[in-house]
């Protein structure tokens, strides 16, 4: 059983934030991660930067932009994952695009993340039919999305590409922008639940504590990005960053849910 499994078995409703990776520098996102475990969160979606950051909003896109000037590769982002697994037994997992994975070698990701310590990997832009013609990732849980737009047939070849969980996005478009969480997740939510077993999670537009109520009555996971992105842009400056991110998610986003 992966540790993400377990994590989902073990709670109905789980909270799971999402941070970039450097953002905004290697050393702090290291605390506020460890930070985001104590506070209450279950899996961490670790947002590796990318040139071309198509599924993101200008939020995560910026801080994207500003961690890729550290220059850091894979190499490092696994370190991260190495050092945060010896003190958080957290659900980590690394969401990214396909074209880094590429230029590092999927192979030889699936191999060096799982012995790190990574649970699981969502590659934005890759979808099901494509990755049925490559090689499996053979040590790391499979996330892909699936959209309000996804046809039955669509999401037949998701949830079986899937491993862990699969992720729901709230709405179509980029992340970020606010939305009636209320519309279109629950119907999709419906439709996948007739074909798997997996755990749901769904993300895009999560940006409030009723926001994150709303999608634990019909998902088993709630995934706020962009407003915790924005909260550390904000409050950068603080020598207590991490604390602070901590204590934002606590108190506005789990505690009131």
């Amino acid at each position: 059983m992966s540790r993400l499994t377990q994590i989902f078995e073990e709670n109905k409703k789980c909270f799971i934030p999402f941070v970039t990776a450097g953002h905004p520098d290697l050393k702090t996102t290291r605390e506020i991660i460890l930070s985001l475990a104590e506070a209450g969160s279950h899996i961490v979606e670790i947002g590796i930067p990318f040139s071309d950051p198509i599924a993101d909003g200008p939020i995560i896109q910026r801080s994207s932009f500003e961690a890729l000037r550290h220059g850091h590769s894979f190499s490092d982002y696994l370190n991260l994952v190495r050092d945060l697994r010896e003190q958080t037994d957290v659900g980590l997992i690394f969401m990214t695009y396909l074209n880094p994975v590429l230029r590092y070698g999927r192979g030889k990701l699936d191999r060096e993340a799982a012995r790190a310590g990574l649970d699981g990997i969502l590659i934005s832009d890759l979808i099901p039919e494509e990755y049925a013609g490559m090689e499996p990732f053979k040590e790391l849980d499979t996330v892909f999305l699936a959209a309000p737009t996804s046809s039955d047939q669509r999401l037949k070849a998701i949830q079986a590409a899937s491993k862990g969980f699969v992720y729901v996005v709230a709405r179509t478009g980029v992340t970020g922008k606010q939305s009636d969480v209320g519309q279109s997740a629950p119907d999709t939510v419906e439709r996948l639940r007739r074909l798997t077993q997996l755990p749901i999670a769904v993300g895009f537009g999560i940006t409030s504590a009723e926001d994150v109520q709303q999608v634990w009555q019909y998902a088993e996971g709630a995934i706020v990005g962009s407003a915790i992105v924005r909260f550390i842009e904000e409050h950068r400056s603080d020598r207590n960053l991490a604390a602070k991110v901590g204590e934002y998610v606590r108190k506005d986003l789990i505690s009131n849910a």
